[in-house]
């Protein structure tokens, strides 16, 4: 049995929360699966996991081998990485991820101009509204928005973006604008799903947050389709500054109840503790973050 592939597959099947979404992550037959973890726990003369119709849960055996086994297979894959020269050298490759429309507005150009300075590196700059694995998905860097839960990862702030509720004028002037968010019960909203930090219809008054909900008379999943709704003047979003910063600057949509707006949102670069930190990821930090910053800076009156 090879002991570095058993804890790898262990640690896929605990991740996914079950055997069937393991073996679909690791690309490889559930038998095949469900085998390894089998000679694993046989190896070892212990139970690691207990599998349900509703899934799998470690037993305490099985939470300390899994933590160890995290351990292990990280410090392995430093060991290969400073041994390839990925630590002292810059080349080789670079996985970094953002949400899609920051992505695109503001890191992507600050990415290209440091691949033009850095030749030898290989940038995989993955945009995707929701939160990814830094550990499962081998990401080198994040950009997250919003506050972070996980104290474990080193946090670069660069800047924070508003929540705006905004309707397009169209749109106001054919159901006139809510002057306080008791209003918003009597006005129609777009709501939309899958992006980890999407704002909730929640407001502030006398630093206390309440929620109001507009009717729900469009659900969509993906912010840029909620934008294109609102544009035609189906109804209020709320949004990050960032995601309608162009529409607001022409005035095609119009921000409402600024008044009411809940703390803005910290944006961070985060990556994963290291000693020593890869050359490569150090250089892309001092390189994006002062970057970040000014373009931030220069976006707060959206």
């Amino acid at each position: 049995m090879d002991r570095l592939e058993a804890m790898a597959v262990l640690l896929a099947v605990v991740d996914a929360g079950s055997l069937s979404a393991g073996a679909r992550r690791l690309h490889s037959p559930l038998a095949t699966v469900s085998r390894k973890v089998g000679e694993l726990e046989k190896h070892l003369g212990v139970r690691l996991v207990l599998r349900s119709s509703r899934g799998l849960t470690l037993t305490e055996e099985g939470r300390a081998f899994v933590s160890a086994s995290r351990r292990i297979l990280d410090d392995l894959n430093a060991a290969e990485r400073q041994a390839a020269g990925d630590y002292g050298a810059l080349r080789g490759g670079l996985h970094v991820t953002a949400p899609i429309a920051y992505g695109e507005r503001y890191l992507l150009p600050i990415a290209l101009d440091f691949l033009k300075q850095q030749p030898e590196i290989n940038l995989r700059l993955t945009l995707v509204d929701r939160q990814v694995s830094l550990t499962d998905e081998q990401i080198d860097v994040a950009l997250r928005i919003g506050h972070l839960a996980d104290s474990s990862l080193i946090v670069t702030r660069v800047g924070t973006v508003r929540r705006v509720l905004c309707a397009s004028p169209a749109y106001l002037a054919r159901r006139g604008e809510p002057r306080r968010p008791e209003d918003l019960a009597t006005h129609d909203g777009i709501s939309f799903q899958g992006f980890a930090t999407a704002p909730e219809w929640r407001y502030r008054r006398d630093s206390a947050a309440f929620a109001v909900d507009p009717r729900p008379k469009l659900a969509v999943n993906t912010t840029e389709a909620a934008v294109q709704a609102a544009l035609a003047g189906v109804g209020i979003i709320r949004v990050l500054s960032y995601q309608v910063l162009d529409q607001l600057r022409s005035g095609a949509l119009q921000e409402l109840l600024p008044e009411f707006a809940l703390d803005p949102l910290p944006v961070s670069l985060i990556h994963r503790p290291a000693v020593p930190l890869p050359l490569k990821v150090r250089s892309f930090l001092d390189w994006t973050v002062p970057r970040l910053r000014a373009q931030m800076s220069r976006s707060t009156s959206a």
